[in-house]
């Protein structure tokens, strides 16, 4: 028997035993449907259905910009290679497992590449068809008039004095004028037209789509051929785009010596602007920040240029940006004859918004022994309760120099590479500072003492600044704008175009009085659609109401 609240296709079993079914004990079972075993294409179909669906592309994308937290949270290597040294030095327990976990090169890390081609994948497997079939759409006519419009939104009726055809010619020039797609269809004593439009909703979501995939792709090439670099330039310096000049240098997988374009940049001054209010509670907070800079390209002409914050100096195919700065005070070293064994200046790390400084100073040659020095430096140098120094402004008003001085094996002699920032006191002895017979040096610009155990004397001869300057080349990030530009153009066209449908039947009486019903149709909510459907019912009669009883538009 047929139980009429089961699906046709509804299949019971019968209850008799078929041998040919056994179960895991080996024993007959109840006949029963069979599905179909998936062999490795039907896996594979079923694998790139799920990876291609939509659902699958949304979670990638949301799972790509958790992935990229981490970036955000720790240093990285390719935009700040010094922070993460200082980042490793304070965290000795944790910087080994995020080494490991390539958590300092997160963005070419191979887990968030993984995501990255995942997402890429996806997206093209979720684009191609639906291209397709919005392009089967577009060429196909609109749909016959449902027999019934009082079912659908928006219904409502008109009357009209003139005859069902004239009417609906009338209609679709309406239509027409409001950008619908039109196409006529006759029903028995009726007379229809059918209209469409909102295509480009579905065009923007495709622009969307394939725009999102040209910003990965753009992304991709352009980290791969691109490169950046870093480089601490003090006032009178220079850096030179080659990659020997750079501090730090991180090139794209594909990059080559080629694509280096000869120029430099020499830091002429470099201008900070301090709040100096007295009535201000903001007084030393940073206002600006200035470099101005002499650029000179392949050997040519060379160009006065600033640098800013977020002015960038294009040159060369790259942009070089103003990362950080400080002070590089120049000491000056001579030894018991007066003669100069060391003279430069040496960047010093700034520790707090008022450019107290670190700074480690080298001298291997030249002395008797070999001497490292452990500096700190005070712009503004203010003496605190507690007896110690400390700055109370950021720029050069009472700027002072304190040094621990070491002699020792500095250990630059064994071919290993030394953090320049840090100095290993471990083999060395302290000659002067808290644990030496001597006091700790303390210079002001222009002074000049003698050193511990008659190894020469040392002096404070200037304190120069510096800058800290990232050369960045992307040759996609023209290509990343274009597209960044489509995604936005077609996410906004297929959120604030509607999709729509629209009918209007002319029904002619039996008394020759010819009907209007006009009904909506939309893809997906659309709360003006009403008002859209009594608005071109409007229009239509209004069209009517301009035409003579010979169907000829009456000028007025």
């Amino acid at each position: 028997m047929t139980d009429s609240s089961r699906p046709s296709d509804h299949f019971d079993s019968t209850g008799h035993v078929d041998s040919t079914y056994v179960d895991s004990a080996g024993l007959p079972e109840l006949d029963k449907i069979i599905q179909p075993k998936l062999g490795p294409v039907g896996y594979l179909r079923f694998f790139w259905r799920q990876l291609t669906s939509m659902r699958t592309a949304l979670f990638l994308l949301l799972l790509l910009a958790i992935a990229a937290i981490p970036g955000s949270l720790v240093p990285q290597v390719s935009s700040d290679p010094n922070g993460v040294i200082q980042y490793k030095a304070n965290n000795p327990t944790v910087a080994p497992i995020l080494e490991n976990l390539q958590v300092f090169t997160t963005y070419s890390s191979f887990w968030f590449s993984a995501i990255y081609l995942l997402l890429f994948i996806s997206l093209i497997g979720c684009v191609i068809p639906r291209t397709k079939h919005h392009f089967d759409a577009l060429r196909a006519r609109p749909p016959k008039t449902p027999a019934n419009l009082s079912r659908l939104e928006g219904f409502t009726t008109r009357q009209s004095g003139t005859d069902a055809a004239t009417a609906i010619a009338a209609g679709q020039r309406v239509l027409r004028r409001q950008g619908y797609r039109t196409e006529l269809y006759t029903n028995g004593g009726s007379v229809s037209v059918s209209a469409e439009r909102g295509y480009l909703r579905e065009t923007g979501n495709l622009v969307f789509h394939c725009a999102l995939i040209g910003v990965l792709v753009a992304v991709g090439l352009g980290g791969g051929f691109g490169y950046t670099g870093q480089r601490v330039v003090v006032e009178g310096y220079a850096l030179s785009n080659s990659l020997a000049s750079y501090d730090s240098f991180n090139p794209g997988r594909f990059f080559t010596d080629a694509a280096l374009r000869p120029y430099s940049i020499a830091l002429d001054t470099f201008v900070p602007k301090y709040e100096d209010n007295l009535d201000s509670n903001a007084i030393g907070q940073v206002l600006d920040y200035t470099a101005n800079v002499t650029a000179t390209l392949g050997g040519g002409q060379a160009q006065q240029s600033t640098i800013k914050v977020n002015e960038p100096l294009a040159i060369g195919d790259t942009q070089v940006y103003l990362l950080g700065n400080g002070y590089a005070p120049v000491v000056t070293v001579r030894d018991p004859k007066g003669t100069v064994v060391f003279s430069q200046p040496t960047a010093f790390l700034p520790q707090d918004a008022n450019l107290f400084s670190l700074g480690v100073i080298k001298i291997p040659d030249g002395l008797k022994e070999q001497i490292g020095i452990r500096a700190l430096f005070y712009p503004t140098a203010v003496l605190t309760n507690l007896g110690t120094l400390a700055s109370s402004y950021p720029d050069l008003i009472n700027p002072q120099l304190t040094m621990e001085v070491y002699t020792g094996d500095l250990g630059l002699d064994n071919g290993t590479s030394s953090n320049a920032y840090a100095l290993n006191t471990d083999s060395l002895t302290q000659i002067a500072g808290r644990k030496a017979d001597a006091a700790t040096i303390k210079l002001a610009p222009g002074d000049r003492v003698d050193l511990p155990d008659g190894l020469g004397s040392i002096e404070l001869s200037s304190i120069p600044r510096f800058a800290s300057l990232d050369v960045h080349h992307d040759p996609a990030q023209g290509w990343v704008l274009v597209f960044a530009i489509l995604v936005l153009s077609g996410l906004v066209t297929s959120l604030f175009i509607p999709r729509r449908r629209m009918w209007i039947t002319a029904i002619t009486g039996d008394d020759g009085t010819v009907a209007l019903e006009y009904a909506g149709l939309a893809r997906g909510d659309d709360p003006g659609l009403d008002a859209a459907v009594a608005d071109i019912a409007d229009r239509h009669l209004d069209q009517l109401r301009n035409l003579d009883e010979s169907g000829l538009r009456v000028t007025s």
